[in-house]
């Protein structure tokens, strides 16, 4: 089992940042994929970005604007994300995806105008 635990939500403006951090309750390999999503309201959960064997990949709606990184050392993932717009509020939840996915409880991003 695998428990991850999200940190640094809340309310910005907009063209404002925020990073979003998500730690592992244990050991993670960078051979499965780790990362984030969100869920705007009556919106599906979609893809924001994830790093496998250290090389991060990026939904189309956040090129340019937010970055990946991940640390092996303290099993973390972090999500820095520039020039938030109005339509990047949703909850941001981090998984990592090994035998099965796990799920972090989400963490609320709020862009205001």
């Amino acid at each position: 089992q695998v428990q991850l635990v999200e940190s640094g939500g809340g309310l910005v403006q907009f063209g404002g940042s925020l990073n979003l951090s998500c730690v592992a309750s244990r050991t993670i390999f960078t051979a499965y994929p780790m990362g984030w999503y969100r869920q705007a309201p009556g919106k599906q959960r979609e893809l924001v970005a994830s790093v496998t064997y250290g090389q991060p990949t990026y939904a189309d709606f956040v090129k340019g604007r937010f970055s990946i990184s991940r640390d092996t050392a303290v099993n973390t993932v972090d999500l820095q994300m520039n020039n938030l717009k109005p339509e990047d509020t949703a909850v941001y939840y981090c998984y990592y995806r090994a035998n099965r996915i796990y799920w972090g409880q989400g963490t609320q991003v709020t862009v205001s105008t």
